[in-house]
């Protein structure tokens, strides 16, 4: 691969392409699909394209929000959220929770969903989602750019206290990722992926030499 074929840009200076392949390279990105409740016990469900897991033990997730949305507030007052696996069933009830809404709309019910109990905090989880985990706040880090300039982009992490998984999903008390076809965003505007067996496959780590 010689220079010629690489196109090459600098952030800073704009990209120069239709749409900004930064999303779509680091892609495809699990969905953070967060359920909060304010201090006023107030629901909000909402999509986050910046999410992924941190830590195994204990079990750490986190999202990053642009601006201090509704999200990041109530999970300040409260110190708890849940996070719902999105899946291709689910997608275009996901799809309606992004919409820009006043605090006091619940997305829930503007996308038909359904709510149900968690056990270890007072935020309700998606009943239709195969996967929901329970998370109690760590950190909210406000991020800051190379020359430290302080960014409206917030990161939220949270240890994992709760799961519920749907025993449809567990195969000789496995998880199967694939059989719930969990979607993941892709870039550009409103592209998905979604995973399914036939794109599973399986690699085992080399042994120590």
């Amino acid at each position: 691969m010689n220079e010629a074929s690489i196109h090459y840009y600098e952030p800073s200076q704009g990209h120069g392409l239709t749409h900004d392949p930064f999303k779509a390279i680091i892609g495809p990105r699990p969905i953070g699909w967060i359920a909060s409740r304010s201090k006023q016990g107030v629901i909000n469900l909402a999509p986050y394209s910046f999410f992924n897991a941190f830590c195994d033990q204990p079990p750490i997730i986190g999202f990053a929000s642009s601006g201090w949305k509704d999200t990041v507030r109530n999970i300040e007052e409260t110190g708890e959220f849940v996070w719902n696996l999105a899946t291709r069933p689910l997608a275009e009830a996901m799809n309606l929770t992004s919409t820009a809404v006043p605090p006091e709309v619940n997305e829930f019910e503007l996308a038909g969903l359904t709510q149900a109990p968690c056990r270890q905090v007072k935020v309700p989880r998606v009943a239709e989602s195969p996967v929901s985990m329970e998370c109690r706040l760590l950190q909210i880090l406000q991020l800051r750019d190379k020359n430290g300039l302080a960014l409206d982009n917030w990161l939220t992490l949270g240890e994992v206290i709760g799961v519920h998984i749907d025993r449809a999903f567990l195969d000789n008390n496995i998880y199967q990722t694939a059989t719930a076809h969990p979607i993941l965003r892709a870039g550009r505007t409103g592209d998905y992926v979604e995973i399914t067996p036939d794109t599973m496959f399986e690699m085992a780590r080399p042994t120590s030499r």
